[in-house]
């Protein structure tokens, strides 16, 4: 029986009927776009459609059925593309036959520098009628455009190898050569070059995008005749150039006036005496008609130290090294143990170990009271670095002798006031009541231009001489006033500032908000070496020797050369003057730098030389430009200050209380030593046999030299010295003989004065140490450190520890039979301070008992056996330590066996080794 259907024909399909089937039949033709855009990336095979590929078709099957079976065919289904064209590197593949999807995608990797854009057609095909679908159906031609994308393989190269140009010298080019880089990419991107850069550093030129190279400043032939350049591209994609490309610019000479042949880095290597700084200048002046030249070579050294290279002890010793006799004070010592009123204040430590006090108009210090004399009757001078500028209306103080309670008087005092430099000295009241010179003025450029300068006031009342830099100043004002009124107000004496009291106390803190509210006339500047020296008046040769330099400009003028040489004070600048080219040129080359510091300040001393010419004809006379340069002062071989000896030994406490006490540093060494390197003896080298590696040109080596100390300070290591008790002691007749200076604290002991390594280690070897009260004493260490230059070159720290030696109390045995040896003193029964031990019989009884008695005489027996075995074994033990010390050991330790007795503290530094010995010692004691 037929069963009852229901189905659905879509409009324009083809349906036969066979059985319960309906089967579909190819009437139509696939659809496709009839244009298509693409876009591939070269390297890649992925091609992006716009619109994408997919193919229709109206005979696809239907989907559905209800009550009948269908039969699906193939008719409706697109089977693949075709794509038409010669050499297509495409091909199109069908993603889903039901829906008609598909892609197009390269056959090979794709290169858009050959072939940047591609047409071709497709066409689709669906999959035929019947079961072979011989009778397949094809849809109209599309027309398919892709575009490559290039993507940044190749980097730019330029079309030269290299590139030449020459310039005339003093002139600026808009353009001097164009250098050109090509990209061998296919994309505008990718093939353009977007940008030039010069790669040399520091070079007078610049290059545009476009490739042309332009100087940025007039070029000189005399500073350099050829200038080599480095230059490289990069494209847009900022790939940069595979190979950067060479441009060479010479520069071609115009005649025009100048020194020739200067050098402007001139190295200086410390220890070489002087060094030519022009051996082959000459001035070119063009063949003009000559009358006279003058040249003025400056020197700058105003940023070394104290405005030039200068020795850096301090002040107190470099008046001594000038000849300068005794009764000199120094009121702006380094910071020590023994001075130590500068310690709140800033320093400026940046200038080769000078010590320069920095005050910033809220800062001052007290001098301790007694430091200097009050009275200033007798003749006396004040000398004195600053550095100040510019002037300010208010007084700025730079040492201020007032009253301490109760009046503001000021006694004397040495200010600044609107760039002029006033000392101001009040008469005592003992003198007449008339007027007097009071206050004493210069006027002075140096005192507000922010450089470096030395003053020295010598005052003999009522006449003060005035020297700046060496050079004499007279006042120009001197103002009287009555003398002070008799007090008996002790004064202080202050620096950077003037100590005010009660009614000025007000305006001070409004003034002065940050500062000390009993400090007024604040000082700002910087100050270094600030001394007063009693009695005697500084000569002239002592001042210009603290001011002179230890470098400067100095001239070795052959016979034959007529020419005036001028030098200023401080050797920092000279004049030549002559008519002569030849002559005044031989001159120029003879010139040389000259630094006699053994360690001089290592860097940059800057030069220029300004030139006048006068003409026949002057207004055709010739210009010279200033030809500058500096001098580099090398690293000097910095040396190291070793300290060695004996660092541990031991003594008795009967030494320690004697009126000698105990020598701190018997054996000290102080060796200085620097590291040098030197060119390598290959042929010793190859005697010996050595294969090393034969690049290997220099060696490490070294040598000892001699040079000066300037300070060496013993400090106790631990508690401090208790003065009641104990101190260090030297001889101070040999500290005069040596010119030395000691001070002295509870913290020990500081040697200070320019002297010779050897005359310190003399001094040092008498440094001793006494203690009246040892019974609690065990052992003291102590701590030597010297140094050089202020502190510029610092030795190691050399400490040493002094053991104390306890003897034992005799005591009396109940068998008086037994013999002891005669280096045992007999013990009694009671304390006994052994080793800081108080070991107290618990027995007081007359009567020992029997067994008591045989089991001591047993102890001491074997332990007067093991304590002579010990003598020779600690004797042994000193004489190999000796041996030792002879072949330059250093850390030993020093025995003293001449009243050989019963002790502790030296058992205990060999004990550790005889833990028999120890054990049979307690035995006896109990």
């Amino acid at each position: 029986a037929l069963k009852p259907c229901t189905f659905l024909v879509l409009p324009g399909s083809w349906f036969m009927l066979v059985g319960d089937a309906f089967i579909m039949s190819n009437k139509h033709k696939p659809w496709i776009e009839t244009t298509y855009h693409g876009i591939v990336t070269e390297n890649d095979d992925k091609v992006l459609l716009d619109p994408p590929l997919i193919a229709l078709d109206k005979d696809a099957p239907l989907r559905y059925a209800e009550s009948f079976e269908v039969t699906l065919t193939e008719e409706g289904e697109i089977c693949g593309f075709r794509i038409h064209g010669q050499n297509v590197p495409f091909e199109a593949v069908v993603l889903d036959k039901s829906t008609g999807e598909g892609v197009i995608r390269a056959k090979d990797k794709l290169d858009c520098e050959l072939q940047k854009e591609h047409t071709f057609t497709i066409q689709a095909y669906d999959c035929g009628e019947g079961p072979d679908g011989a009778n397949m159906k094809k849809s109209h031609k599309a027309t398919v455009h892709i575009q490559v994308n290039d993507i940044n393989e190749y980097s730019p190269v330029f079309k030269e190898k290299s590139y030449k140009a020459t310039v005339i010298e003093g002139k600026k080019y808009d353009s001097i050569l164009k250098v050109e880089a090509v990209d061998a990419d296919c994309s505008f991107q990718f093939s353009q070059i977007c940008n030039y850069e010069i790669v040399t550093p520091d070079v007078p030129f610049t290059v545009d995008k476009d490739g042309f190279i332009k100087n940025t400043e007039k070029l000189s032939y005399g500073k350099e005749r050829m200038y080599k350049l480095t230059v490289t591209a990069y494209d847009c994609g900022k790939n940069r150039a595979s190979e950067d490309v060479l441009v060479k610019i010479s520069v071609k000479p115009t005649c025009k006036p100048s020194w020739q042949g200067f050098s402007k880095r001139i190295e200086y290597e410390p220890g070489t005496g002087s060094l030519a700084l022009f051996p082959s200048m000459h001035l070119e002046t063009c063949d003009e008609p000559i009358t006279s030249i003058r040249a003025s070579v400056e020197l700058e050294t105003n940023h070394i130290g104290k405005g030039c290279d200068r020795d850096t002890y301090s002040e107190k010793s470099l008046h001594k090294l000038c000849g300068a006799s005794s009764g000199t004070v120094e009121l702006l010592p380094a910071p020590s143990s023994s001075a130590n009123w500068t310690v709140g204040l800033p320093t400026d430590n940046g200038h080769d170990s000078d010590q320069v006090f920095e005050f910033n108009g809220t800062q001052a210090i007290k001098v301790p009271d007694g430091m200097v004399s009050t009275s200033l009757k007798e003749p006396f001078t004040i000398s004195v670095w600053m550095r100040h500028g510019p002037g300010a209306h208010e007084k700025e103080t730079i040492l201020c002798n007032s009253d301490k309670t109760e009046m503001n008087r000021h006694h004397y005092s040495l200010y600044v006031h609107n760039c002029r430099l006033i000392l101001l000295l009040r008469q005592d009241p003992s003198e007449a009541e008339n007027y007097k010179p009071a206050e004493f003025h210069w006027k002075l450029d140096q005192v507000c231009d922010k450089e470096w300068h030395h003053y020295v006031l010598n005052v003999e009342f009522p006449t003060v001489s005035l020297f700046v830099d060496g050079t004499t100043f007279e006042p120009f004002l001197v103002t009287e006033d009555y003398p002070l009124h008799a007090s008996k107000i002790e004064t202080q004496l202050t620096i950077g500032a003037c100590w005010q009291v009660t009614f000025l106390l007000l305006i001070s803190i409004l003034t002065y908000p940050g500062g000390n509210a009993r400090m007024a006339q604040f000082f700002r500047g910087n100050l270094a070496g600030l001394m007063i020296r009693s009695g005697k008046l500084e000569n002239k040769k002592v001042i210009d020797c603290l001011y002179t330099c230890k470098e400067g400009l100095d001239v070795q003028l052959p016979e034959e050369v007529a020419s005036a040489v001028e030098f200023n004070p401080n050797q920092s600048s000279l004049t030549v003057e002559g008519d002569d080219i030849d002559a005044f040129d031989k001159v120029m080359q003879h010139i040389s730098y000259l630094n006699s510091r053994q360690f001089p300040t290592p860097g940059i001393r800057h030069l220029r030389i300004s030139t006048t010419v006068k003409c026949f004809n002057e207004e055709s006379c010739v210009t010279v430009p200033d030809a500058e340069g500096y001098v580099m002062v090398l690293q000097p071989e910095e040396p190291k200050i070793s300290l060695s000896g004996i660092d541990h030994f031991a003594r008795s406490a009967a030494e320690f209380e004697s009126q000698e006490g105990v020598t701190l540093f018997p054996e000290l060494r102080i060796v200085s030593t620097i590291t040098r390197e030197v060119e390598a003896d290959t042929e010793s080298e190859a005697a010996e046999g050595a294969d090393d590696d034969p690049t290997v040109q220099e060696t490490v080596v070294s040598e000892e030299i001699m040079h000066n100390l300037d300070t060496c300070e013993v400090t106790v290591v631990g508690d401090e010295l208790d003065g009641e008790h104990e101190g260090l002691e030297v001889d101070m007749s040999q500290l005069q003989q040596h010119g030395l200076e000691m001070s002295s604290s509870n913290l020990g002991l500081v040697i200070t004065g320019v002297n010779t390594m050897a005359n310190y280690e003399q001094v040092l070897h008498l440094i001793r140490y006494k203690n009246w009260h040892t019974e609690a004493l065990f052992d003291r260490k102590f701590k030597l450190v010297c140094s050089e230059l202020n502190g510029r070159y610092i030795s190691n720290d050399f400490k040493v520890e002094v053991n104390v030696i306890h003897t034992a109390n005799p005591v009396e045995h109940a068998n008086n039979a037994m013999v002891q040896p005669n280096f045992i003193n007999p013990v009694h029964h009671a304390s006994v301070d052994l080793s800081g031990h108080n070991l107290v019989n618990a027995h007081q009884a007359s009567v020992v008992p029997s067994a008591a008695t045989i089991v001591i005489v047993v102890c001491v027996s074997f332990l007067v056996f093991m304590i002579i075995l010990g003598v020779f074994r600690i004797r042994a033990a000193h004489q190999s330590t000796m041996r030792d010390q002879e072949n330059g050991k250093e850390n030993e330790m020093d025995w003293d066996d001449s009243a050989l007795t019963i002790t502790v503290n030296p058992m205990e530094f060999y004990l550790s080794a005889h833990a028999q010995e120890r054990d049979l010692l307690f035995c006896y004691l109990e």
